[in-house]
């Protein structure tokens, strides 16, 4: 192994975050103003979650799931803060990794990237999946044909993200704009339907049921790292990155909270006991054509939300090869202004893959959703950990990493069994160190 790892290759100075808006020694200037920046994270974060969750949550706590996603807003606050936090001083295409990587070694950086390269793709045929399940449902064909619709769905994304930021930022302004929309008509349309009695008894599942809500909006809440290996391409960040989060989590938490309190109000006892569960909603108050509108616009969430992690898988995986925990060759892109096209097609063959294990398995969506979400969670700890090591200590930015520190935690403790996979992945990691100080350790012919 090389005894150190290169440099990041951020926009500006790494250490203080300054200097992106004059462009880098390349003339690139970064693009993503304080407009994209904030659909970027609402896509991230909002995205196909609003198309299941609430539902499911209300399934498994009754009214008890309205404290689930509160619970979950509090989470998002420290959470979200801590990686703006991090973004705004070190804009890097690793992300997580590379915030890892200077406060705990390469080794940790290599596991928090495996987990989000190998682990959080897991849940792309997952986003695919519940878009196609709405525009099957409203056309009335077979719901077979979802399977063969939603890998369909993804594929304008990578097209998107090979032209680059420029291109797919501006077109994610306007999914993300899609996106906050479908929620607030559903919520106006669906709400004169709801009924006193679907809010009591408040917990009719107990605490347990509101800790099994949490544990599946924890997949709805993911998202707020996906932002930081694009963070090089943001104007003046350690303005833009802070504003956009802290309005991602005022436009997020309100959708969600809305959503799952008509959700309740409306569907009751009958919540998540069909696929589709936004076109139930909107067929109690609706005019008949408000369902084709719904399942439109939910195929473009999908398209919204895979728009904004095939550019961040694409960045961290030019980033992983950049600093040698893939090969080399998939570096390209990982330079300020690049755009990461060999890494992009890695992600491709991911996805691809993994795909074909949705198929074998008969679409089944529970494990990838909870190999998605273990991945995340173990992402977050490592994150949140090098946070406290990075930031200026009892600042702001170092104070919601403490506490996002013990929310993880807890976080960890619900993953249970579900994080073999991780930790498959972190013993591969160990092993490419492993590797590579015995080559640097043979002499040389």
């Amino acid at each position: 192994m090389a005894t150190a790892p290169p440099a990041p290759a951020a926009s500006g100075d790494p250490a203080t975050g300054e200097g992106p808006t004059s462009g880098d020694a390349a003339g690139h200037a970064p693009s993503v103003g304080l407009a994209q920046g904030t659909a970027l994270y609402i896509a991230a974060v909002l995205g196909t979650g609003i198309l299941v969750l609430p539902a499911l949550a209300a399934e498994a706590a009754g009214p008890g799931s309205i404290l689930a996603v509160i619970a979950l807003i509090g989470l998002s606050i420290p959470l979200a803060g801590t990686f703006a936090a991090l973004a705004a001083r070190f804009p890097d295409a690793g992300g997580v990794a590379t915030f890892v990587r200077l406060a705990l070694g390469p080794t940790a950086a290599r596991m928090s990237g495996y987990w989000f390269f190998f682990g959080v793709t897991v849940g792309a045929p997952v986003v695919g999946l519940l878009g196609a399940e709405y525009v099957v449902a409203v056309l009335g064909i077979e719901r077979w044909v979802a399977l063969v619709l939603a890998p369909v769905l993804l594929v304008p994304p990578f097209i998107l993200n090979a032209f680059g930021l420029r291109f797919s930022g501006r077109a994610q302004l306007v999914l993300s704009g899609l996106l906050v929309v479908i929620v607030v008509g559903v919520v106006a349309v669906a709400a004169p339907a709801s009924q006193a009695s679907n809010f009591s008894p408040l917990l009719p599942h107990g605490w347990a049921g509101v800790g099994l809500a949490v544990s599946l909006f924890v997949w709805a809440f993911a998202g707020w790292e996906a932002v930081t290996h694009i963070a090089g391409e943001f104007t003046r960040p350690r303005r833009t990155i802070p504003l956009a989060t802290a309005i991602a989590i005022v436009v997020v938490g309100a959708c969600y909270l809305g959503l799952q309190i008509v959700t309740v109000g409306v569907l009751g006892d009958r919540a998540g006991s069909s696929p589709v569960p936004l076109l139930d909603l909107v067929a109690e108050t609706a005019p008949a054509w408000g369902k084709y509108v719904v399942a439109t616009i939910a195929a473009i969430v999908a398209l919204g939300v895979v728009n904004t992690y095939v550019a961040a898988l694409a960045n961290l995986g030019a980033s992983l090869g950049r600093d040698g925990h893939l090969p080399r060759w998939f570096a390209k892109g990982a330079e300020a202004g690049g755009v990461p096209r060999r890494a992009l097609l890695l992600v491709a063959l991911l996805v691809a893959l993994y795909f074909a294990a949705f198929f074998v398995t008969g679409g089944v969506l529970t494990p990838f959703i909870l190999i998605h979400t273990s991945s995340m969670v173990s992402v977050y700890a490592l994150g949140v950990v090098a946070a406290l090591r990075l930031l200026p200590r009892f600042g702001l930015g170092w104070w919601f990493a403490a506490v996002s520190t013990v929310l993880v935690a807890g976080l960890i403790l619900l993953a249970g069994a579900n994080l073999l996979v991780p930790l498959v992945l972190a013993v591969a990691a160990v092993v490419v160190t492993v590797v590579q100080r015995v080559r640097a350790t043979r002499p040389t012919r």
